[in-house]
């Protein structure tokens, strides 16, 4: 077992099992041997889901033309979900119903990005489990198509995301569909320390993450997205971060964790901890978890031991600490959250939200841990798996 002695991973293997009966608690444990014990926690099911996608090849955006598109085979293009036909002009232009998904809109391409975001994670978590090259390689091989390929790779902009019907070919709220694109970049760097990828399509990634990095932060919609004032810009803010890391950009994480601390935190804490920008929504419970997560796994990858976006609050006191104080309540009991009802899949949230294990980790809250340990790691319910973007702890310890 790499960096994990065979010993020591059979025994937290079996209290990790445990834990998911709810026979034990693994805060300790995480505590006190954090990497060791969320591979323990995470095998079996890591390597489950990576031996079924071994048998699965890769499929990138060509093999399903956008029948409305106005850019090429090789563009991404999604319809914007809350958008539906106006029963007073049905041949017009889509008008919006927030928060209710309109299944006829086209989804295909989002929907390879998330194949693709769930099968390369759980290959590489697999690889740093078990260092067979067989899990590496397939991983590798979904790269090569997305990023590499001529034939098959994806352009690296979003210029026609998110489109609505007789309104706009692309918006920039389209770019919140590369979130997807986080975990992969992740696995993308393991894979190159670990001396796994060749030459060529590691350059080849860094070539296609540079060029949309470039466009998120030079582009109109790319502004636009940085400067959304709900989740929207915190996911651009973990979006460019994760690119950034990759091509080995050290001037964008600066500036985004100066754009948390500046813009992020005041325009979208509330006085009582709550995201109010997020409960203003018809799903204030589900914007709620998906932007605490997001600014959760911000904080992870950005903060440093002099300069901590845990512990960091403004003037009037607000920050992080204070927004899982008000949200941790209402993930372990739904049934107390004083707001609304989600107008869709209420039910099917809290899932296993990452932010919980990141925050247990810098808190030392045991509550927090212990919370994550026990929800549900892998939803089936496609939107809360759209929201769901980080799913692979092993890979961020």
């Amino acid at each position: 077992m790499h960096h994990l002695s065979r010993r020591r991973f059979l025994l937290l293997s079996a209290t990790a099992l445990a834990a998911r009966g709810n026979a034990a608690k693994p805060a300790d444990d995480i505590l006190l041997h954090p990497s060791a014990s969320i591979k323990a926690l995470e095998s079996k099911r890591v390597l489950n889901a990576a031996q079924r996608y071994l048998a699965e090849s890769p499929r990138t955006i060509v093999s399903a033309q956008a029948p409305h598109s106005t850019g090429g085979l090789h563009d991404y293009y999604s319809e914007a979900d809350y958008f539906w036909p106006d029963p007073k002009n049905p041949d017009g232009p889509y008008i919006n119903r927030d928060g209710e998904s309109n299944p006829e809109n086209f989804n295909t391409h989002r929907e390879l990005l998330i194949r693709l975001s769930i099968q390369v994670p759980a290959l590489v978590a697999a690889w740093v489990l078990t260092k067979r090259r067989d899990f590496a390689e397939h991983a590798a091989a979904h790269l090569r198509a997305w990023f590499v390929a001529p034939d098959t790779r994806m352009n690296p902009n979003l210029k026609y995301a998110q489109a609505v019907h007789g309104v706009s070919a692309g918006r920039s709220w389209g770019i919140i569909d590369t979130l997807h694109l986080v975990e992969v970049a992740q696995s993308a760097i393991i894979l190159q320390q670990d001396a796994v990828l060749s030459h060529p399509d590691w350059e080849g990634m860094r070539r296609w993450f540079e060029e949309y990095l470039e466009w998120l932060n030079s582009s109109d919609p790319g502004r636009q997205e940085r400067d959304a004032k709900n989740n929207h810009g915190s996911c651009w803010i973990l979006q460019a971060v994760a690119f950034a890391r990759l091509v080995g950009n050290n001037e964008v994480p600066v500036a985004c964790r100066e754009r948390l601390k500046r813009v992020v935190f005041p325009q979208q804490i509330g006085t009582n901890s709550s995201f109010p920008l997020e409960l203003a929504r018809t799903k204030p419970y589900g914007y709620s978890l998906f932007n605490l997560d997001i600014l959760g796994v911000a904080a992870h990858v950005l903060s440093e031991s002099t300069d901590s976006l845990w512990t960091y609050k403004l003037a009037d006191g607000r920050g992080l600490r204070g927004c899982f104080d008000f949200m941790t309540p209402y993930i372990e009991d739904k049934s107390r959250w004083p707001y609304r009802p989600d107008v869709q899949y209420f039910d099917d949230l809290p899932v296993q939200q990452p932010s919980l294990l990141f925050a247990g980790l810098a808190y030392k809250d045991r509550r927090n841990l212990d919370l994550w340990a026990r929800l549900d790691p892998d939803p089936t319910v496609h939107e809360v798996i759209r929201n769901h973007p980080i799913r692979q702890p092993i890979l961020w310890l």
